[in-house]
C-alpha cells in the first residue's frame, strides 16, 4: 500500500513532466519568433489552406476559425480544417506552416493514409484506457487476492492502448509535417529561406508529440514496475 502514496517511481513521472514542460516551452518560443516573420507571399494562414487543398483537389473540406492559442487541427469526421485565432488571419510563415500542417492531415485523409486511419479506429480505446486503466490499476492496489492481481494486470493492458495511440500519432504527425513543407514548395507559397524557418517551427511542434509519447511509456513502465514490486512484497 506504500505504493499509493510513494515510490521511487515517481521519478519517471518528474522526468514525464520536465520533458512536457521543456517541449511546450520550445514550440511555444519557437513559434512566437516566426510568428513575427511576415510571409513573402503576404498570404495568411487561412489563405495558405486554401490554396494548398484546392491544388490537391480537394474541395471538400471547410476551412473554419476556432478561438485559443494554437488549438488547429483538422476533424475528419467533419472534414473541417480548424484554425486558431493565432494562424487564420497571421500572415506570418509560422501561421503558414502551421495552416499548411493541418492541411497535410486533410490529405492524408483524403489519400487514405494507413496510420490515420488506425489512429481514429485507437481513439476510443484510447480514451477508455487512459481513464479507466488507471482507476482500475489504483482500485487493484487495495486488493491483496488475486482478484487484485488481475485489476491490475487489466489496469496495465487497458493502459497499453493510450501508449499505441500516442506512438501511432509520431508518425502521422512528422507525415503531415513533411506534406505541409512539400506543398508549401511546390505551390510556392514560401520561398526556400522561408521554408528553414517553417521547418523549425514544425520540428519544435513534433517535440510536443515526443513528449506525449515519452509521458504515456514512461508510465506504463511505473505502473508495471509497482505491480511487479507488490507481487515480490
Amino acid at each position: 500500500m506504500p505504493f499509493i502514496f510513494y515510490d521511487p517511481t515517481y521519478v519517471l513521472v518528474l522526468i514525464a513532466a520536465l520533458f512536457s514542460i521543456w517541449a511546450s516551452l520550445r514550440v511555444n518560443s519557437t513559434y512566437n519568433k516566426y510568428a513575427k516573420v511576415r510571409s513573402m507571399s503576404g498570404m495568411t494562414g487561412a489563405m495558405a489552406a486554401e490554396r494548398i487543398l484546392q491544388s490537391q483537389g480537394i474541395y471538400d473540406v471547410r476551412i473554419e476559425r476556432v478561438s485559443g492559442n494554437l488549438t488547429d487541427h483538422y476533424d475528419p469526421a467533419h472534414k473541417v480544417l480548424r484554425l486558431s485565432d493565432a494562424v487564420y488571419n497571421n500572415a506570418s510563415v509560422a501561421a503558414v506552416g502551421v495552416a499548411a500542417h493541418e492541411c497535410g492531415h486533410a490529405l492524408q485523409h483524403a489519400r487514405g493514409y494507413a496510420p490515420l486511419t488506425i489512429r481514429g479506429a485507437l481513439v476510443p480505446v484510447a480514451n477508455l484506457g487512459s481513464s479507466a486503466g488507471i482507476l482500475l490499476f489504483v482500485l487493484g492496489l487495495f486488493f491483496t487476492s488475486s482478484m487484485g492481481d488481475a485489476m491490475l494486470t487489466l489496469g496495465i493492458i487497458l493502459f497499453s492502448a493510450a501508449v499505441l495511440f500516442q506512438l501511432v500519432t509520431l508518425p502521422v504527425e512528422f507525415n503531415a509535417s513533411s506534406r505541409a513543407l512539400h506543398l508549401l514548395e511546390t505551390t510556392g507559397i514560401l520561398g526556400q529561406s522561408e521554408l528553414k524557418s517553417t521547418r523549425k517551427v514544425l520540428s519544435a511542434a513534433a517535440l510536443t508529440y515526443v513528449a506525449g509519447a515519452a509521458t504515456a511509456i514512461l508510465q506504463l513502465l511505473r505502473l508495471i514496475l509497482i505491480a511487479g514490486g507488490r507481487n515480490r512484497d
